[in-house]
């Protein structure tokens, strides 16, 4: 049964960017919201973008004015007189013409939504009045995490306005990857070693903190516990080569490289033991937790991704003590000495993080 939003049409979606690993949310709600999709852009943003023809209902994307850390999508305005009753909106505060579309639509009785990450916990003063300011003007705010909601309610925002959509990567078609992944030799014919494995799997910046990793494996060896790294991922400005060499460790470590191929990132995780990300971790952790790997992060949680909450004490992954290398090395050690269940990692990906529940939450709001 098609939704009234599917019949009628009556949907705005207005995102700051099309970064390639949205598609396939986008491409669910233009399937069965059959929303109307406008993008802006992000100056000097390296991240990929995905094909807009891969969108029926992809209408423009809006030349972006930047002037400072602000911006303004020219022509934006002008989807205020379209005859759509719901906007859902990138909740950026810095997108200044969001701001009229905003206003325009609560005088008009028109509907707007924020997906956004909300609160993160580290807010001034004053980062704390414009939040407030510009979120109250929504209709109703979609938040990727639990953790955001409940400081928002601290904040005095209104809890049924506030809705947990999550987050997700490309589930359908991890799905069946992940039904046609086995055990391999692959870490083996590499390494020449039987030692456990670790991986990295996202963009390599330096507040993904690799470094101490690195240092983690070190400690572990000093401890006679021989482990192997291996890193999926592009670095652009950040080179950690000198401490792979300066700590002998180059036949522990295998830089991969950037890898789109999902039947191969789907191997090389699978056959991992464990996914560190000692930064933030974003959707590395939706990534691991897919094809059954656990994963460790850092407990500081306002400077984290909201995929944080994928990870549930020594069943999924665990927590480390921000910037502790020594503690770091205990959490690595104690999840290869106590395995965690695989069928755990992917009940939490497929109950809440996955594309099929957010649009379920969506047709249920809008």
């Amino acid at each position: 049964m098609k939704s009234k939003n599917m019949q009628n049409n009556n949907t705005c979606c207005l995102f700051n960017y099309a970064s390639h690993y949205r598609l396939p949310i986008y491409k669910k709600i233009d399937e069965e919201l059959n929303a109307d999709f406008y993008f802006g852009t992000i100056p000097g943003c390296t991240i990929k973008k995905f094909n807009y023809q891969d969108l029926h209902n992809f209408k423009k994307e809006f030349k972006t004015l930047k002037f400072k850390n602000c911006y303004w999508y020219i022509g934006s305005l002008k989807l205020l007189f379209k005859p759509y009753e719901n906007y859902i909106l990138t909740g950026d505060p810095l997108i200044l013409s969001n701001w009229i579309i905003l206003v325009w639509a609560k005088i008009s009785g028109k509907k707007t939504y924020f997906w956004t990450h909300g609160w993160y916990g580290r807010e001034t003063t004053i980062k704390k009045l414009i939040k407030k300011c510009y979120f109250g003007l929504a209709t109703e705010i979609f938040l990727y995490g639990e953790y955001a909601k409940e400081l928002m309610i601290k904040e005095g925002f209104d809890e049924n306005k506030l809705h947990t959509i999550y987050n997700s990567l490309d589930y359908e078609k991890q799905i069946l990857v992940r039904d046609s992944l086995k055990s391999s030799d692959i870490y083996r014919d590499h390494f020449k070693n039987n030692h456990p494995v670790i991986i990295y799997i996202g963009r390599i910046q330096r507040s993904k903190k690799i470094e101490l990793a690195i240092e983690a494996m070190l400690l572990l060896q000093q401890q006679n516990l021989y482990v192997n790294f291996v890193i999926l991922g592009e670095s652009k400005d950040y080179d950690f080569k000198n401490e792979i060499e300066r700590y002998g460790l180059k036949d522990f470590i295998w830089l991969v490289g950037a890898c789109y191929d999902e039947e191969q990132i789907g191997n090389y995780i699978f056959n991992a033991n464990i996914c560190v990300s000692p930064g933030n971790v974003g959707l590395t952790a939706i990534h691991s937790l897919m094809y059954g790997t656990p994963v460790i992060t850092h407990n500081n949680f306002p400077n984290q991704g909201p995929e944080f909450e994928t990870i549930i004490e020594e069943k999924t992954g665990m927590f480390f003590k921000e910037n502790n290398i020594e503690d770091l090395a205990d959490k690595i050690s104690y999840l290869i000495n106590n395995p965690v269940q695989r069928e755990d990692c992917y009940k939490v990906i497929d109950e809440k993080w996955n594309v099929n529940n957010q649009v379920r939450i969506l047709e249920n709001i809008l």
